[in-house]
């Protein structure tokens, strides 16, 4: 099965699309989306839509994982990070892609095995755990950590359904 995962954020967001057959994950693609950022915010939102469908036409994913809002002290980033959120969220759930959502902890201490990870651990173990792949930088390594996150919460899910 084929899983997306996104790293949202207003001025470049990062997506990554695996494959999970069991418990193992091979890489398909990544990459990132940006935006200007002298152009206005609807500008921008649509950027990422239409940056998004893209990606999903021609990867044709058939789960999303997306990585929950990141609050800071500055409430300005919270909520534009939140706007670029909730259009990349209204995308996927268009294309009928069932969502799961992860808090950035989660993401890292799956990945890395410690929720405090920096972003160089997370792109040095996703590269591990997807050997080959060229990463398009921070964003994608963070969205391919959220796709192998969210893999795994899928096969624990469906082991769990199993044994009841």
């Amino acid at each position: 099965m084929k899983l997306i995962g996104l790293d949202p954020g207003l001025a470049c967001t990062g997506w990554g699309v695996i494959a999970a057959e069991g418990n193992r994950l091979s890489h398909i693609a990544n990459g990132r989306i940006r935006t200007e950022a002298k152009a206005s915010m609807a500008e921008r939102l649509v950027t990422l839509a239409d940056g998004l469908r893209g990606v999903l036409a021609e990867h044709a994913p058939a789960d999303a994982g997306i990585e929950e809002v990141f609050v800071n002290t500055n409430a300005q980033s919270t909520l534009k990070l939140g706007q670029a959120r909730g259009a990349l969220m209204l995308i996927l759930a268009e294309a009928g892609l069932p969502i799961g959502e992860y808090a950035p902890r989660l993401v890292k201490k799956a990945v890395v095995g410690t929720g405090g990870a920096d972003k160089a651990q997370v792109h040095a173990m996703v590269s591990v755990l997807l050997p080959g792949a060229k990463i398009a930088g921070a964003d994608a390594a963070d969205a391919l950590a959220v796709a192998i996150t969210h893999a795994h919460h899928r096969a624990s899910a469906r082991a769990v359904g199993a044994a009841a």
